[in-house]
């Protein structure tokens, strides 16, 4: 088993009449070439979507699952993916959705390039959590996302590799706090930044 979910078209979807979009979505997560931004990711994202909100967390449901959705439609390793995603929701939904969900969909998406929602972002801080959860899981998860994320840069050498992702492992435990809910502070904080550190001494050594 490789984690994925064995019915796709289980996974909450806010759009009951667009399910050619959900289609495509997943098709474009299906691409071989990813090695942990795939159908896993998407689906490890929408869960914790859920389990912020049973704790309690806020946010406006249809934009932060469509957002969620959307928000690696695009990924080829390049720095302007998530703005790519977001221009593919902007195409996409104006026809099934009001221009403020619209909006708001392509605000979240463009908002997972940083991971930095303002404190009274609801929305950011649920879909931010929700996608750095990864950095929270048990060792043998966490191991797991690590050597698909080198598996998606193999073109790489490992030095090049490897101080590309040092740079983004520092830059995030530079930041105050990795996540911004309730939930995400409580539960998610301490073994994230644990993760964090190992895999920079595994890159260090």
């Amino acid at each position: 088993m490789d984690g994925r979910p064995t019915d796709q078209t289980a996974l909450p979807w806010p759009l009951a009449d667009a399910l050619d979009l959900r289609d495509a979505l997943l098709a474009a997560y299906a691409d071989p070439a990813r090695g942990y931004h795939d159908v896993r990711h998407l689906a490890e994202v929408l869960a914790r979507l859920d389990e912020l909100a049973t704790a309690g967390a806020t946010y406006d449901r249809t934009p932060v699952l469509l957002a969620a959705w959307f928000h690696d439609a695009i990924y080829d390793g390049e720095r302007d993916a998530e703005e790519r995603s977001a221009a593919w929701a902007e195409e996409a939904l104006p026809d099934l959705l009001d221009a403020a969900t619209v909006a708001e969909v392509a605000r979240l998406v463009r908002l997972t390039e940083s991971h930095r929602p303002d404190d009274g972002d609801a929305n950011g801080c649920a879909l931010s959590d929700a996608d750095l959860g990864i950095l929270a899981a048990p060792r043998s998860r966490y191991d797991e996302y690590a050597a698909a994320v080198r598996a998606e840069y193999s073109h790489l050498s490992d030095a090049v590799f490897t101080a590309g992702r040092a740079d983004v492992l520092r830059d995030l435990v530079a930041k105050p706090r990795l996540f911004h809910t309730a939930h995400g502070l409580s539960e998610w904080e301490e073994p994230a930044r644990r993760n964090v550190e190992r895999e920079l001494s595994v890159l260090a050594a």
